[in-house]
């Protein structure tokens, strides 16, 4: 459906509605102990990154919101809350966002219980859709929820390997972070009543848009600013997990130690990376020995550039797939901010 200019959606009034959405959401209150957390977790924050790109992806279509979109925006923030809880678990983590974890507030069982109600809620809300695209919905929400769960299976499944190869990790990032994204902007642009091919390049603009979103969520954790950020810096480095960053980092140096580049006792080399790995981090002092030795070898190593360029490639391949839309030149400057939003922290 063509929309006027004049009539057209925009940012301001997508926070607004963003606002007013979240900020009355409602859940069941009975019984307290399954339901408060619900309510605790949805009011910690968020960037409302994936119902904000829904309700972009909607806009480009309709020039109103009404609640055929509004729950179903609502749906995804409430699946990601979902998948948040039980990751706080799994990882024994005790804080989210500046706040205690459900798990830690309350426990475990509390936790996993009110994580899949909140996942039954998410299912409760894309139910909502247009009677004529609800089984397209269901199928699209269904088959992105499995595999979420298959991502973070293989980043756990990760954790006891030595090392994993770049298209294993892309792979892993992919199902984790991107297809939720993915399907926040082909949800939008169904709902909207676009037509398949439209839908289907609005998905690969959002699943490349995750790839290099949580490219950027890595390279913030070794190189962020902890006071923009909003957490310490290090934290990947201290748990020696499979991020962007140590994946290229074993892989360059590698490579460079199998062409002779460098010796194999170089202060760059694939055993001086290994060894920086090992180290002790049980202290502060020990923690942050450990920090600056392995984010040193990623700057000699060249890593840090790397992982820019590898934001900014899947950026531009983002903003691709919007121009194969054919959308008037403001709709594509909207997706345009979109992205650059999302990733400004690094571009």
């Amino acid at each position: 459906m063509a929309v006027k200019h004049s009539d057209m959606i925009n940012e301001a009034q997508i926070e607004e509605t963003l606002d007013n959405l979240f900020g009355n959401l409602e859940f069941t209150s009975e019984p307290t102990g399954l339901y408060a957390p619900l309510g605790y977790m949805m009011g910690i924050g968020g960037k409302r990154v994936r119902p904000r790109l829904c309700l972009t992806a909607y806009s480009l279509f309709k020039d109103s919101f009404t609640e055929e979109i509004l729950q179903p925006a609502a749906a995804l923030e409430v699946f990601h809350s979902f998948t948040l809880i039980h990751d706080d678990i799994m990882d024994k983590a005790d804080m989210r966002r500046g706040k205690p974890t459900v798990c830690h507030k309350w426990n475990d069982n509390t936790a996993i219980l009110s994580g899949d109600v909140m996942c039954i809620d998410s299912y409760r809300r894309i139910a909502k859709a247009p009677a004529k695209v609800l089984p397209q919905a269901l199928e699209l929400f269904s088959a992105t929820a499995a595999q979420v769960c298959e991502g973070q299976q293989y980043d756990m499944d990760f954790e006891s390997m030595k090392e994993v190869s770049m298209e294993d990790y892309i792979k892993m990032i992919g199902l984790k972070t991107a297809v939720l994204l993915a399907c926040s902007a082909k949800l939008g642009a169904l709902i909207a009543g676009a037509d398949e091919r439209t839908c289907g390049y609005l998905y690969k603009f959002g699943y490349s848009l995750g790839l290099a979103f949580q490219i950027t969520d890595d390279y913030l954790d070794t190189f962020g600013d902890t006071n923009v950020f909003g957490k310490k810096i290090g934290g990947d480095i201290i748990n020696n997990k499979k991020s962007w960053l140590l994946t290229r980092a074993l892989e360059k140096s590698g490579e460079m130690e199998n062409s002779g580049a460098i010796s194999r006792n170089a202060g760059t080399s694939r055993s001086a990376l290994l060894a920086a790995m090992a180290m002790k981090s049980g202290s502060e002092a020990e923690k942050e020995a450990k920090i600056d030795k392995v984010k040193g070898i990623y700057i000699e190593l060249g890593v840090d550039e790397d992982a820019k360029y590898e934001i900014i490639k899947q950026h531009a391949h983002a903003m691709d797939y919007a121009g194969m839309i054919g959308l008037p030149r403001v709709r594509y400057e909207m997706l345009h901010r979109y992205a650059d939003r999302l990733l400004g922290r690094t571009k």
